[in-house]
């Protein structure tokens, strides 16, 4: 090209030229023809234009949850809260800031997808209203008034007809228990838990440990990439979507 910057001649970015490698490598094509939406990130809740509430959620787990999919012939849209990681190939990223944001991406798109995975950390709190202007500093404290957001989970449980829904439940005490609660309240298939106190296991890192609970049972998966966790919920995922053959369905009547 005569540029050299732009145009179909202009060499792809190395990290896309690896990500479709990776994907023709794995080509495990078990989600073609699905289309998953997947949240991812932090939101952000605006005190005022300096100053912000959010929580330490980076986005991995969502995005390697989404490229997981991507790999596997899914369709895949992911609805991103404010991060510092590369936009991934190959899928179609909706940016969000707030929690307010994340759930009207959601319900404008929910209707395409057949499986939705819930893995953002959005705020369950916002301030009342956000100041036009920095709020100064002045002695003594100042309180700011907060509340409720929407509650995305749990409004996709109670519209998601026959699709497949993922929760997700960061815990730091009474993990199991607080996480079984979460799947039935949420009405979600599959509900994924992990400790973030756990040592490799919250925020931030490429590694995490999970348990997953659904209706069937629990399965305690140890330490691992996020990218493999990602691999494991989708098998799991799989499985519970897979008819049973009619002789084991014909059994599971009479039981």
């Amino acid at each position: 090209l005569a540029c050299g910057w732009l145009g179909k001649g202009r060499l792809a970015e190395p990290a896309e030229i690896v990500d479709a490698a990776l994907a023709v490598l794995r080509r495990k094509r078990s989600l073609e023809g699905e289309c998953v939406l997947v949240t991812a990130g932090p939101t952000v809740e605006d005190i005022d234009p300096v100053r912000f509430v959010s929580n330490r959620s980076t986005g991995r787990m969502g995005y390697r949850l989404a490229e997981a999919a991507r790999d596997r012939g899914a369709r895949v849209i992911l609805v991103s809260g404010p991060t510092a990681l590369p936009p991934p190939a190959g899928l179609e990223l909706v940016s969000v800031r707030s929690a307010q944001d994340m759930a009207a991406s959601v319900s404008a798109r929910l209707a395409e997808a057949s499986i939705v995975a819930m893995a953002a950390a959005v705020s369950d709190y916002r301030p009342a209203s956000a100041s036009p202007t920095k709020v100064k500093k002045t002695e003594g404290s100042i309180s700011v008034e907060m509340v409720r957001t929407p509650d995305i989970l749990k409004g996709v449980g109670t519209e998601k007809g026959g699709r497949f829904a993922i929760g997700f439940a960061a815990e730091t005490d009474g993990v199991l228990q607080n996480a079984r609660k979460k799947r039935i309240e949420k009405n979600v298939d599959l509900l994924v838990a992990n400790d973030v106190t756990r040592q490799g296991a919250g925020f931030a890192g490429e590694t995490n440990a999970a348990v997953l609970i659904d209706a069937q049972g629990e399965a305690d998966l140890p330490l691992m990439s996020k990218r493999e966790l990602a691999e494991r919920i989708w098998d799991r995922v799989e499985q519970l979507r897979r008819p049973l053959p009619e002789d084991e369905t014909n059994e599971a009547n009479v039981r």
